[in-house]
């Protein structure tokens, strides 16, 4: 029933994104723009942001600065956002964790369909399964058969009750019907340490936390959770090329506003993050945090939105079958 009612909520955006009327707007920009983070400075999310913050400022005349607002798996960042004026000078550095998971975990104050406006995807991180090279296996059906012949015996990293990594894990062990041990980590660089050093059997998480060890051989990658190949890494094939149907999930990065901002407020941010992300000089920043650009229309954005909580939804009903 909540899944039906996000789903609903989501369509019921689709479809008001449409209809909004222009605003008498014109001017905006006038002075600065702040872009609130759900997470610490240095990571995945502030590094996106901070990247297309300069492109926004250098195109519209405006600083866009970054307010770092962690706790509560984003939710502190989005309830600021949600609660600010529709005015286009505060945003959200959207993504799935105080969007899509947040809301399914726990009552948040905010509804993420009705309390915000999404402008545009910068863009997606496919996440990566990757084990330790001792491991006798070099492609995923391989490592399916192995994993099966020893049901429990081998480890894999679980970053925190609820993270995009222990739910697109457990989703995956679903699928496959692979039964494994969670390792449980709070984040940093211990869980690649552990699985380099052999200590835990595999890692599925994004793509920007271990490319450099898959490209030093300490780390083998055996499928990602794209739709296509990536083209950092075109050797590694899908999950779906490798038999697991349909098998998607990655993570996202887009600019949200407070419901009620003007219409052409919207768009224009929506236009200028589309020509960002196609800029070779910021096409080639984010790469380097493992990021398929995107750039998409505010209603592409919404649709994708409603996926999204489909898909989060089972991942989260999945872990509460695998905890009891």
């Amino acid at each position: 029933m909540r899944l039906c009612k996000a789903l609903l909520a989501a369509c019921a955006v689709i479809t008001g994104l449409s209809s909004v009327s222009p605003a008498q707007t014109q001017g905006w920009p006038q002075k600065t723009v702040r872009v609130v983070v759900p997470f610490a400075a240095g990571g995945n999310a502030d590094g996106i942001a901070r990247i297309i913050a300069q492109h926004l400022g250098e195109s519209l005349g405006e600083q866009f600065i970054i307010e770092n607002k962690p706790g509560a798996a984003g939710a502190l960042a989005a309830e600021t956002v949600a609660r600010a004026a529709p005015d286009g000078y505060m945003l959200l550095m959207g993504s799935p964790s105080p969007i899509s998971i947040a809301p399914l975990l726990n009552r948040t104050t905010y509804d993420p369909i009705r309390d915000f406006t999404p402008v545009s995807v910068i863009g997606t991180n496919a996440y990566v399964l990757v084990v330790n090279p001792s491991l006798p296996v070099a492609t995923f059906p391989q490592f399916v058969e192995y994993v099966r012949q020893q049901p429990n015996k081998l480890s894999y990293v679980s970053s925190g009750l609820g993270s995009l990594v222990h739910l697109s894990t457990g989703l995956l062990l679903k699928r496959t019907g692979l039964q494994m041990n969670p390792v449980f980590y709070k984040g940093g660089a211990g869980p690649v340490t552990d699985v380099i050093a052999g200590h835990v059997s595999t890692y599925f998480t994004t793509l920007s936390d271990v490319l450099p060890y898959a490209k030093s051989g300490t780390l083998r990658m055996l499928a990602v959770s794209s739709e296509k190949r990536l083209p950092q890494i075109p050797d590694v094939p899908t999950f779906i090329e490798s038999g697991l149907a349909g098998f998607k999930t990655f993570t996202w990065n887009g600019l949200m506003a407070p419901a009620g901002t003007p219409r052409d407020i919207v768009d224009r941010l929506a236009k200028e993050v589309a020509h960002g992300v196609r800029d070779p000089k910021v096409v080639e920043r984010l790469a380097a945090f493992g990021v398929e650009p995107l750039g998409n229309s505010p209603e592409e954005f919404a649709a994708m939105l409603a996926a999204d909580i489909a898909t989060w939804s089972e991942a989260v009903r999945v872990s509460d079958e695998q905890s009891r």
